[in-house]
């Protein structure tokens, strides 16, 4: 079992669209979502990149200098990163809510099994068939069983905001 650094956050919708992102450990973000389900975001320590989620609640994240991480939606609001170092956890959602009460009740610990970690790295091809997966799994209508991200279905909501869309 891996016990990992818990951070959360809350987002509020700004009047333009974007959402400004607060972290309980002081940073801010600001995320807008751009074409094909990549949400975009920059933050007040000079960081910035965009967000992807590939399909099977694998999250892409590429900085600016083009360093790529990725991140799994783990349910109930929260996404491991990295090999387990941190969770996010999101206290807007009633997911991240939810998780929280879990926690609570001893139902749902902060301890994460290996088989939740988010993969190093993935080849080009392994990612493109992740997105294939998760383009086949949402006409399907199966809707992939996601907790957070509605199975991975970014594109049909004609860009608004949904808490559950910037995990």
């Amino acid at each position: 079992m891996i016990r990992p650094r818990e951070v959360g956050y809350t987002d509020e919708l700004l009047a333009d669209g974007s959402v400004h992102r607060t972290y309980e450990d002081g940073r801010q973000e600001w995320r807008r979502r751009g074409s094909g389900g990549v949400v975009h975001w920059h933050d007040d320590r000079g960081g910035a990149g965009t967000d992807e989620l590939l399909g099977k609640k694998i999250v892409k994240r590429t900085l600016a200098d083009g360093t790529v991480t990725y991140g799994r939606d783990i349910g109930y609001g929260r996404t491991l990163w990295g090999r387990g170092e941190t969770l996010m956890v999101n206290r807007t959602s009633f997911g991240g809510r939810m998780g929280a009460a879990l926690v609570g009740l001893g139902v749902a610990g902060l301890a994460v099994t290996a088989s939740q970690l988010p993969p190093l790295d993935l080849t080009p091809e392994e990612e493109e068939e992740l997105r294939r997966q998760a383009q086949s799994s949402s006409e399907g209508g199966s809707g992939g069983g996601g907790d957070d991200w509605d199975g991975g279905d970014w594109g049909d909501d004609d860009g608004g905001w949904s808490d559950d869309d910037f995990g």
